[in-house]
């Protein structure tokens, strides 16, 4: 393995979005910006190289905000050596493959971890089986998603098929995000356009 290092976040930064690595090791404590920090930056920066969180910090809440925060893994110190680069050989065969932490399409973002969604700049207020609805389809942009898929994904399974939940909570989001925003498809089920 070819390694570069950085001393710092900043640092960090600079290296990372001038280089395409296969993988980026990032130590939370670092001098100047933490690795929180650091690995947002390079997802908003558009960098998808795999990154793998190491740390002594080991709440929970640690490490919910670095996964949140676009990290791919976190591994808590002292670990293995052998567990480490299993990891990192895990991590490289995914490639650098775009995971943003914020959706994006069209005028909609939407923000999983925070669970707060944006049209054109504005906030709007969903409730948690809109905000559910909104980011499946978010993750589907221009595939027909069926009222199975729906039903299956936002409700749990023993929601009864037959009822119009669907097509009512369709039309709460187009009250919400545009009448247009979501297209019905005649016989297969929806879209969200972009």
């Amino acid at each position: 393995m070819a390694v570069d290092v950085a001393s710092d976040g900043e640092e960090a930064v600079i290296r990372a979005t001038a280089t395409a690595y296969d993988l980026i090791l990032l130590d939370v404590m670092l001098p100047l910006r933490n690795g929180f920090e650091v690995c947002a930056d390079l997802r908003r920066s558009e960098v998808w190289a795999p990154t793998l969180m190491l740390t002594a910090r080991d709440e929970v809440e640690d490490r919910v905000r670095g996964l949140d925060s676009g990290a791919d893994d976190y591994l808590v110190k002292p670990f293995i050596f052998q567990e480490l680069l299993a990891r990192m050989r895990a991590l490289v065969r995914r490639g650098a493959v775009p995971r943003p932490t914020v959706l994006a399409v069209g005028q909609l973002r939407l923000d999983p971890a925070a669970r707060r969604v944006w049209r054109a700049g504005r906030e709007l207020s969903l409730t948690p089986r809109e905000f559910s609805m909104l980011e499946m389809f978010m993750r589907h942009p221009g595939e027909v998603l069926s009222r199975f898929e729906l039903l299956e994904h936002v409700w749990d399974m023993s929601y009864e098929n037959r009822s119009n939940i669907i097509e009512v909570y369709v039309g709460y989001l187009r009250d919400k995000l545009d009448r247009d925003a979501i297209e019905t498809v005649r016989g297969a089920g929806y879209r969200l356009r972009g």
